[in-house]
């Protein structure tokens, strides 16, 4: 076995070794999610890290056809009008790794039908209406206008799912409740109960935790008391079908984005996975 560094292996003209490496991620990910029969903990020991403490995105075949794809919502906020700040878009947080590296382990989990590469839908744009599941990050910094409200409440009355993550916080639920409230000003936002038929679809989630953040794990950002509790909620329909699931104080996001790294956490890992599962399941469902 080659027992060079990746830097030394490179400098030798490794060959194997640099194959080796861009195949890993992709590898310990379709391992990890294998039925998550084997402990993710041990899949993560293999993976690898750029210097820069991230892997690239995995590539996927842009014209690739596929009956489902996961959607990602374009929404306006912040100061710059694109949701953002110092150029960080607050809608596409993890983007496209996170999209990407879930949808490899929704198609080993499930027979959905996937396509590999995300897609963006806009909130100005009636393409909205073409994907049945659209995820959300950030949503305490949207800033709707009333056209656009309209066209997501007419989206969720059709049949249509919105997964809000990554809103930690009183400040960035009031953020996120203004939109809301844009949308639904008549309907309330529920606590969801754990023997609620979305933690059950695939997997029994009973017990649900926080999904951390890595802004919180290894940045300088810490929990305040108004972050410390995860929350379960979502809005229903006239049915009682969940129309808007959310994850309050976790992030679902970065635990899908930070599959394949050795320094995230093993165990939060696989809730975010059978999160998100369970979540498009209940969507296809319903």
């Amino acid at each position: 076995m080659c027992q060079l560094s990746y830097a030394a292996a490179r400098d030798c003209g490794c060959f194997v070794m640099r194959i080796i490496k861009r195949l890993l991620p992709i590898i310990v990910i379709a391992v990890l999610l294998s039925g998550l029969g084997i402990s993710a903990l041990a899949m993560q020991r293999l993976g690898y890290e750029e210097e820069d403490g991230e892997a690239p995105p995995l590539r996927v075949d842009p014209n690739e056809k596929a009956e489902w794809a996961f959607a990602r919502f374009h929404f306006p906020g912040g100061g710059n009008g694109d949701g953002g700040f110092r150029g960080f878009q607050l809608w596409a947080a993890d983007y496209p790794k996170a999209d990407r590296q879930f949808v490899q382990g929704l198609r080993r989990l499930t027979r959905v039908n996937a396509r590999a590469m995300e897609q963006i839908v806009d909130a100005d744009s009636d393409k909205l209406f073409d994907w049945p599941w659209i995820y959300m990050e950030h949503g305490g910094g949207w800033m709707l206008s009333q056209p656009q409200a309209a066209r997501l409440r007419t989206y969720l009355l059709r049949g249509g799912f919105l997964f809000s993550d990554d809103s930690h916080g009183d400040a960035e639920w009031e953020g996120l409740m203004r939109g809301l409230q844009m949308i639904f000003p008549d309907r309330a936002v529920e606590e969801l109960k754990d023997g609620d038929e979305i933690f059950h679809v695939v997997y029994d989630l009973d017990h649900r935790f926080r999904i951390r953040g890595t802004r919180f794990l290894w940045g300088r950002r810490t929990y305040t008391a108004d972050m410390a509790i995860p929350k379960w909620r979502a809005i229903r329909d006239d049915d009682g079908r969940i129309m808007i699931a959310i994850c309050h104080n976790s992030d679902v996001g970065d635990a899908w984005e930070w599959a394949d790294s050795t320094r995230y956490p093993e165990r939060e890992t696989s809730l975010a996975y059978r999160i998100g599962v369970n979540y498009i399941l209940y969507d296809l469902t319903h």
